[in-house]
């Protein structure tokens, strides 16, 4: 009867029979008006839960729900034992050596089928390189096999307050949006000596694990800052969008980005990067301000060299940012989480008249801007 009627609709007329049952004597009218009350309520609750249930599959959607993937099983005690020991360790740098990793397997008890882990002292080297890298510490990592996608909102109708009885408010619009994290591989190469191949254990990891992971987890912040340096201003079904403000370094600029952040994102980690070279037009605008105001108003500042310094910088070109990198970006490491899996390989060969060896490491990596209005940027005005 009533699933033809819009929900104004059912409104309005349950408020008609309110008007029309007062100073009504007939009990037979009034039992039947109770009847048709009652009905409406119970269509009118049948589309509240119906509702509730599509707001919270679209809210599922935006928290990334909708996919399954298996968790990776468990490492005994005793294969923890054996990625901890000396020998472990060795047989890993052996098998580095040569490019192979029969050495590892022959030591492993369990999953010797799958990827030999490396051992417990190259992880904590994996580890430090990130954590060594202020930008990267603080992105949100995951591991999820193949390319991942984040939903987002694009945008939605706000809730509204209302009497009971009074015009119901309009059904919500929501329009979802979905970013694409494709992994790719990230290289680095460094040349040693033959001397150096000569080093073992703890040395070599030192030497060549250290330098190696360092570096493609600078190569992956660079690319993290480019991604967000290149965000567009109007945000899409595919792409996450930031405020870009034109201005210097002076004591209203932070303050100004900080302004055209989501409510979403916190001060309490929000930061700023800049080139360091950048730090010293800040400090003259607090200087010229008598030092009564912080131009970065209590902010973490952080530096990454891929951008450029505001002298340097050409008109329009990103020269800071300010956003909360936790809730805005994430990194997806197909292979492993926290970088636990990194490709070393060696070439002997190609420089073996100079007595150098070359030694590449690689590193698969997805990196994604998943958040709405998470970041603002700096341009440079215009002469």
């Amino acid at each position: 009867m009533f699933e033809n009627m819009t929900t104004q609709q059912l409104l309005e007329r349950r408020k008609a029979i309110k008007a029309e049952a007062e100073g009504l004597n007939d009990n037979e009218k009034l039992a039947k008006l109770e009847e048709e009350v009652r009905a409406i309520n119970d269509e009118l609750e049948a589309r509240q839960k119906k509702e509730e249930e599509r707001r919270r599959l679209a809210a599922s959607i935006v928290e990334g729900a909708g996919r399954k993937f298996e968790a990776a099983p468990d490492e005994t005690h005793e294969e923890k034992d054996i990625r901890s020991s000396k020998e472990y360790l060795e047989a890993w740098v052996r098998d580095a050596k040569k490019g192979t990793d029969t050495e590892c397997r022959a030591l492993l008890t369990v999953n010797a089928s799958g990827v030999v882990p490396v051992p417990t002292y190259v992880e904590g080297k994996i580890r430090t390189a990130w954590e060594r890298l202020e930008i990267m510490r603080r992105v949100r990592k995951v591991s999820y096999k193949g390319n991942l996608s984040v939903g987002f909102e694009v945008s939605s109708t706000p809730a509204a307050v209302h009497d009971e009885g009074d015009t119901a408010p309009d059904e919500e619009t929501l329009v979802l949006g979905s970013v694409t994290i494709l992994a790719k591989s990230i290289k680095k190469y460094i040349r040693i000596s033959d001397e150096a191949m000569d080093l073992t254990g703890e040395d070599f990891a030192d030497y060549i694990v250290d330098e190696l992971t360092y570096r493609i987890s600078k190569a992956a912040q660079e690319a993290l800052i480019g991604l967000i340096a290149t965000l567009p201003d109007t945000v899409s079904t595919t792409s996450v969008s930031a405020d870009a403000v034109s201005g210097a370094p002076d004591v209203s600029i932070v303050p100004t980005l900080a302004a055209h952040l989501s409510d979403e994102t916190r001060k309490s980690e929000t930061v700023v990067i800049i080139n360091k070279l950048t730090e010293a037009d800040f400090e003259a605008a607090r200087v010229q301000a008598n030092f009564a105001v912080d131009p970065f108003r209590g902010l973490t500042v952080l530096y990454d060299s891929s951008l450029p310094a505001y002298e340097d910088a050409s008109e329009d070109d990103v020269w800071m940012i300010v956003g909360d990198l936790e809730i805005g970006a994430l990194a997806n490491l197909p292979r492993g989480n926290s970088m636990d899996i990194v490709d070393i390989k060696y070439d002997d060969k190609s420089e073996a008249e100079a007595d150098l060896v070359k030694i590449t490491g690689r590193e698969f990596i997805g990196l994604g801007i998943v958040a709405d209005k998470a970041f603002a940027l700096a341009t440079k005005p215009g002469a």
